[in-house]
């Protein structure tokens, strides 16, 4: 029976907790759906609510458009009465420009008019004046002349050559004063160059030290400096011989560097050669600045003060250049200054007239068009290139100033004992055959020594094997043959080498 009852009372709860469940669900569902109402009834409240402001929206950009639309169409017409005007206005210009051009046009028709009546009026006159003389115009002129020739002539004429050689005395006189009182204002000594240095050395054991084991030191300063070193008999003096001032003047410091140091050997000459080579480039600077300075000229570039100073150890005819240009410069002044031309064209001209001979070995062309040339590069002036161009016979001097550069330059030239026509010879052949040698490919350097008999070639040995430095030399010498002409013979030596050089550290 305590089942039964257990049981019953399990039912009766599992009934009332139904039905307790059932009206708490209908009552949720009741409030749910009163809440979804309510949610509808406030969304169709707030959709009329957004429909009437966008209604309104509309309204209101519908009336800002009208509104820009009615504004641009008053600017629009605003536009168009202008642009009317405008168009009124050029017609009424157009109409009184034709105006005025029908007013010119009969204005030239009476100008015209009147010249004709004027012709009308001078021929008839001339015909009365015929009529009259009974001569034509062209005969009363031949008379006239004719007249004029018979009662003054004679005289004319030789007033006129009195005249002309009056004016070729006194020119004459003139310009032998000028010139004498220019040559006897500026008289400088001339320097005649040669082709060997001397270089004092302390003891005669210092000539085995200079020549070295095998002569392996002198091959090396003749190979580093292009020169011929002449160890003789000469007591304490050996001779250095180069037909190029400047690599002799490099020989001679590099000795004398390395017979003060003592330590003599292929390593250390290479070294003490370089330094030479910067110790003479600084000098050539310094020359050149010093004849800028001496001629007081300024705006020269740095660069172009380099090349003048070359001309240093550069001789033309046995002349030194470089006094040379410095002389033509300061007599051009002189002359400038009692004709009345431009004394710094002149001075300019005459200082760089012969530039072109501090590059014309490694140049190409005669050494005025090399100097034209540097003078165009470095800006100078049209006046100042003339003059460097005409200074010799093949441009014909068109300017005072360039006459003035050539007069100068013959003048320098002329004194006595400043040039030698032998050296310049020997010089130039030298310098050809170191040409003809650089003209082949794979020549590194070459040098003419033992005064022209040889011509000492370095080639580079990445591009010159064994066999091609025989070849290389039987073209060298073929050519040689063929375009120089020289006494005896020359000895063409051609020279390859490599060098391995390495460090221990």
């Amino acid at each position: 029976m305590q089942i039964i009852y257990i049981i019953a009372g399990v039912i009766a709860g599992a009934l009332l907790g139904y039905e307790i469940r059932k009206s708490l669900v209908t009552k949720k569902t009741k409030q749910a759906e009163e809440s979804a109402n309510k949610i509808l009834e406030e969304a169709n409240s707030q959709k009329k609510e957004i429909l009437l402001n966008a209604k309104d929206e509309s309204l209101k950009i519908i009336s800002e458009a009208k509104e820009d639309e009615k504004k641009r169409r008053e600017y629009i017409s605003v536009l168009e009465q202008k642009l009317l005007n405008k168009e009124d206005s050029l017609d009424k210009k157009v109409q009184d420009i034709e105006k005025e051009k029908e007013n010119l046009t009969k204005k030239n028709e009476e100008v015209n008019q009147t010249k004709e009546a004027i012709e009308e009026i001078k021929k008839k006159e001339e015909e009365e004046l015929l009529k009259i003389s009974k001569i034509s115009k062209e005969e009363a002129k031949e008379i006239l002349l004719e007249k004029t020739e018979k009662e003054i002539g004679p005289e004319l004429v030789k007033k006129i050559k009195q005249m002309e050689q009056e004016a070729r005395d006194q020119g004459e006189e003139k310009a032998r004063d000028i010139i004498g009182g220019v040559i006897e204002r500026y008289a400088a000594d001339y320097t005649s160059e040669v082709t060997v240095n001397t270089v004092l050395i302390p003891s005669d054991e210092m000539k085995g030290r200079i020549i070295g084991r095998e002569g392996r030191n002198i091959q090396a300063f003749e190979k580093a400096t292009g020169v011929d070193l002449i160890v003789d008999d000469t007591p304490e003096a050996v001779v250095i011989s180069s037909f190029d001032p400047i690599r002799r003047q490099v020989a001679k410091v590099a000795l004398e560097k390395l017979i003060y140091d003592g330590r003599i050997h292929p390593a250390r000459i290479e070294e003490v050669v370089d330094k030479a080579k910067k110790e003479v480039a600084a000098k050539l600077k310094e020359a050149g600045e010093a004849a800028v300075l001496d001629l007081g000229l300024t705006g020269i570039s740095p660069d172009l003060i380099k090349i003048l100073g070359r001309l240093k150890y550069r001789t033309s005819y046995g002349q030194n250049v470089l006094n040379h240009s410095i002389e033509v410069a300061k007599l051009s002044s002189m002359l400038a200054a009692e004709l009345g031309a431009d004394q710094s064209i002149v001075k300019k001209a005459g200082l760089f007239h012969d530039i072109g001979k501090a590059l014309d070995q490694d140049m190409e062309g005669s050494h005025i068009e090399i100097g034209c040339d540097i003078a165009r590069k470095y800006g100078f002036s049209p006046e100042i290139i003339h003059a460097i161009e005409a200074h010799h016979e093949g441009v014909e001097p068109t300017t005072i100033e360039a006459i003035i550069v050539k007069a100068a330059d013959a003048i320098s030239a002329a004194r006595p004992g400043a040039r030698r026509e032998s050296l310049e010879n020997y010089i130039k052949r030298l310098t050809e055959l170191e040409n003809i040698a650089n003209s082949f490919e794979g020549v590194e350097k070459s040098y003419a020594i033992q005064a022209g008999r040889e011509v000492r070639i370095i080639v580079k040995p990445e591009e010159i094997d064994d066999l091609s430095s025989i070849k290389l030399a039987n073209n060298i010498a073929a050519k040689i043959e063929k375009e120089m002409f020289y006494p005896g013979q020359i000895k063409v030596n051609v020279i390859r080498e490599t060098r391995a050089v390495d460090y221990a550290k």
